[in-house]
């Protein structure tokens, strides 16, 4: 497991309660049921609380996080 790097927000003074944030970093997979020919392509990465999908085409474009609750109803849903 990744150790998580907290950085102080810089909304924070010197002197008040702060706030830190920390990026989780997200190891991305392609999708099994993307094509091999470079069609649509998805990129699924596991979150600790769900799951990532993103862009394999443009993967500097962001991605979309998903609840575990969500992610197992999209799954049930599209495996029909």
């Amino acid at each position: 497991m990744t150790e998580l790097i907290f950085h102080k927000s810089s909304y924070s003074g010197a002197s008040e309660n702060c706030v830190e944030v920390a990026q989780i970093p997200i190891a991305f997979r392609e999708s099994s049921y993307s094509g091999e020919t470079g069609g649509n392509c998805v990129e699924v990465g596991a979150l600790p609380c769900g799951a990532a999908m993103r862009d394999s085409k443009q993967p500097d474009a962001g991605h979309l996080p998903f609840p575990a609750s969500e992610w197992t109803g999209f799954l049930s849903a599209a495996l029909r």
